[in-house]
């Protein structure tokens, strides 16, 4: 029989960690938002988070996990073992401590934070970008973060006081996206808009009273030029000043009785309109071609 540990670089040499072994305490601090920016790293938890970071190369420091998890996701450990990432075997009460869920599923990373600056990420020409403004609640910033890596989106930007990104809650939410996209901290939203239009980027916030309706834009072929969404938080939405920067206030038409969309699914709609938008932005009108002064209704 092939013994569990092969294959795998295993730093537990008394057999598996505990919950007061010094390396599972120092990763169970993680947890904290303080000791996260201290630390400069993040856990992230179960077999999809964990597969997503290991496919970044210098993403993750460690590996935890149950030899019975261990064994049954092999193809992470030899992942781990072939970066030369210290692969840790841990009881079954360890990994509950390192995890935030109720039924964890025997994996847990710790990887360094993965954050860029504003300038770096427009660097590279993104033709959708998704805006974060005074997020707060990790769950919808993980699934807006989601969404916009599934529709295609190069960056994502958590600006003002928003939440964490490395929240466990919106690490999980985010179900690997987290490692695709550039993700970036910014402390002024206004300033981000500014930036945003100084790349080129047509930027559009997301309000319930708009005075562009975001179907009217898509039959005018106007979401074909790169563009940044700004999305508010659900209780607060977004502040004056930061949807007067924009060059577009849109609302998502209602076409039936519900008061209104949550966050998650007004972003959804218009990102994947941008994205629609951008695969055939060879059919658009010429006056769609120019970024923000021709999208104003």
């Amino acid at each position: 029989m092939q013994s569990p540990s092969r294959g795998r670089r295993l730093d537990a040499v008394s057999g598996p960690f505990t919950p007061r072994t010094p390396r599972v305490v120092a990763a169970r601090r993680l947890q904290r938002r303080r000791d996260r920016e201290a630390a400069g790293r993040f856990l992230a938890e179960g077999p999809q988070a964990v597969r997503e970071a290991l496919a970044r190369p210098g993403v993750v420091t460690e590996l935890f996990g149950t030899p019975a998890a261990l064994d049954r996701h092999a193809e992470l450990a030899a992942d781990a073992a072939r970066a030369d990432v210290p692969v840790s075997e841990v009881t079954d009460e360890a990994l509950a401590a390192l995890a935030e869920t109720v039924a964890p599923q025997g994996v847990v990373a710790v990887c360094r934070h993965l954050d860029v600056p504003l300038e770096r990420a427009l660097a590279g020409g993104p033709r959708l970008v998704a805006v974060l403004a005074e997020i707060r609640d990790p769950g919808n910033a993980g699934t807006v973060l989601r969404t916009a890596d599934a529709a295609g989106a190069g960056a994502v930007v958590f600006a003002g006081e928003a939440v964490d990104p490395y929240n466990g809650k919106c690490v999980r939410a985010s179900a690997g996206s987290l490692f695709h996209v550039d993700v970036v901290r910014a402390p002024d939203p206004v300033d981000v808009v500014a930036a945003l239009r100084a790349a080129g980027l047509t930027v559009l916030a997301t309000t319930g009273y708009g005075d562009a309706d975001l179907d009217d834009l898509a039959d005018a072929g106007r979401l074909a030029a790169p563009t940044a969404w700004l999305f508010g938080s659900e209780a607060h939405g977004l502040g004056e000043e930061l949807t007067a920067a924009a060059d577009a206030r849109v609302r998502v038409p209602l076409h039936g009785r519900a008061e209104s969309l949550n966050l998650a699914a007004a972003a959804a709609v218009c990102l994947y309109a941008s994205a629609r938008a951008q695969r055939r932005g060879a059919t658009r009108p010429p006056e769609a071609q120019t970024a923000g002064e021709n999208i104003r209704p």
